[in-house]
């Protein structure tokens, strides 16, 4: 390609600092800006506050900053349309448009979906209101895991795992009377506990066309062994090594594909990043749940392990162009650990002193999440997941030892980690 084009990264975690630096090394970017980014990105690239959850005010941004294209980094504003009113304002945008954002933004859209076409997943009920929930929960034995979901977006913590029924009618109760979720429980997803290995997929989606991008598999529980409360992800181990070729052809086959037949049928025109959340069960694979954004910290790991160039691909789904069928791998392993603040994913302090490491060792680097330069521009930390050490390696034994040497550095007071990312296979995380 010869163009060369301004290109805008709205958000300020881990995923974006990684797509920035995608498009900070692609010829095809003549200069990059991030909106609102974070402290990390901010060394590498002009940073501008900007309110997330606002297309209107993204708009405007990318208007008073020339932007050739924006990419679209967390689901809240994908959710509230921000593609859409960027197309509006003649400023081409990755990411899925508000219609089809709603595989996210609304759970029981997607599992009405799911069981419209067939789609393997668990047995389920959405509602509206208390009476019929519970109701609905007089199917399910006293005793037995049951999940509560909100429907729309809580950051990744609207889900609840009753392990009797009791407990789970009071979830339904605490959603839909309590609001313990606000609007976001307004509907709920009741929902059988799936046993099994989780994993996940991402596929890059032009339309009718697709790539599948290299498999991971995250740690979602805060204690090593998988135990613990969940979190947004404590690291991530790619490409997953559990999931043979046989496995991943019949969750394209039986999920990927059908999903994407779909949404085609229902007059969706998807382009950008689909996520598919699965559960490997004893009866196949099914799944958990859709996303329309690159997982994080999965996509710190993702992205550099194909050699076409990111941004490229990027541009091409956003115009509805075809896409490869194949993704060239580099051949490489890798690994992230998520260094998080003490207490996470509770309450934690912020404005805590980051010292970054002199050197780091071979294959590793580092990428910001939940970090900002305070008021003398020194580095403090934000967020409950401060940093993501990222090792690349021939295998993935080697980058565990890169990634945990580079551990060894004190980063910050009280930093938090787990030692176990790539070695356990984390089940039923939800």
């Amino acid at each position: 390609m010869s163009e060369r084009l301004k290109i805008l990264v709205v958000g300020s975690g881990g995923r974006e600092h990684a797509i920035l630096r995608e498009c900070l090394r692609s010829p095809i970017a003549s200069d990059v800006i991030a909106a609102p980014g974070n402290g990390g990105m901010a060394l590498e690239a002009q940073c501008i506050p900007v309110d997330v959850g606002d297309p209107t005010a993204i708009v405007e941004l990318a208007r008073a900053e020339s932007v050739d294209f924006a990419i679209i980094g967390p689901e809240v504003p994908l959710c509230a349309g921000a593609v859409d009113s960027l197309a509006d304002a003649g400023i081409l945008a990755f990411g899925p448009n508000a219609k089809a954002a709603r595989f996210e933004g609304s759970k029981t859209f997607t599992k009405d979906f799911l069981d419209k076409y067939n789609i393997p997943t668990a047995r389920f009920g959405n509602f509206s209101e208390t009476s019929p929930a519970l109701d609905y929960l007089e199917g399910y034995p006293e005793q037995g895991r049951i999940v509560v979901k909100a429907s729309g977006l809580a950051a990744g913590k609207g889900v609840i795992i009753a392990e009797t029924r009791a407990k789970a009618k009071q979830a339904v109760v605490d959603m839909l009377e309590g609001a313990q979720f606000g609007s976001s429980g307004e509907e709920i997803v009741i929902e059988e506990f799936m046993e099994g290995r989780e994993t996940s997929l991402h596929l890059l989606v032009s339309g009718q066309d697709f790539s599948v991008l290299p498999t991971s598999r995250d740690h979602k529980k805060i204690v090593e062994g998988d135990t613990g409360p969940n979190t947004g992800g404590m690291g991530v181990i790619a490409p997953d090594p559990t999931i043979p070729d046989e496995t991943l052809y019949e969750i394209l086959e039986t999920i990927a594909k059908p999903t994407l037949a779909g949404i085609q049928s229902e007059g969706i025109d998807y382009r950008g990043i689909l996520y598919i959340g699965l559960m490997l069960t004893d009866e196949g694979p099914k799944v958990l749940e859709f996303n329309v954004r690159l997982g994080d910290p999965e996509t710190q790991l993702i992205l550099p392990l194909f050699k076409e160039d990111t941004v490229e691909l990027f541009l091409s789904a956003a115009r509805g162009e075809s896409l490869p069928d194949n993704l060239t791998p580099t051949g490489d392993s890798a690994i992230t650990v998520v260094l998080a603040a003490d207490g996470y994913p509770d309450s934690y302090p912020k404005g805590t002193p980051i010292e970054l490491p002199v050197s780091l060792p071979e294959g590793v680097s580092i990428i910001h999440a939940g970090t900002k330069q305070d008021s003398n521009g020194n580095l403090v930390t934000s967020g409950g997941r401060v940093l993501n050490l990222v090792a690349l390696a021939d295998t993935a034994e080697i980058a565990s030892q890169r990634i945990y040497k580079a551990c060894e550095h004190t980063y910050f007071e009280k930093q938090y980690f787990r030692r176990d990312i790539g070695m356990t296979v984390p089940e039923n995380s939800y």
